[in-house]
């Protein structure tokens, strides 16, 4: 169940990486990047480091990238701490 989850979230988060990619490129309004974090927080982290990483999006901005980092670092330790705990 949690891998059905985090997958949908990661597909979704991935497709608003996309979108927010083609809005910056067209000059429109942007997706915030409380979303994307919030998205990520949630369980969409791999879409949003995909999207990063695939689209090229995001990856000029270190407080964004730092900001990835700690997220995806914090669900790794949480997932550790939980499986060995």
């Amino acid at each position: 169940m949690l891998l059905g989850w985090i997958t949908l979230l990661s597909a979704v988060t991935f497709a608003i990486m996309a979108r927010d990619k083609f809005q910056a490129i067209a000059g429109r309004r942007r997706i915030p990047e409380a979303t994307l974090f919030t998205l990520a927080l949630v369980g969409g982290s791999p879409g949003l480091v995909a999207g990063m990483l695939l689209l090229r999006h995001k990856t000029s901005k270190t407080t964004f990238i730092v900001s990835t980092g700690l997220i995806v670092g914090l669900q790794v330790a949480l997932w550790f701490w939980f499986r060995i705990g």
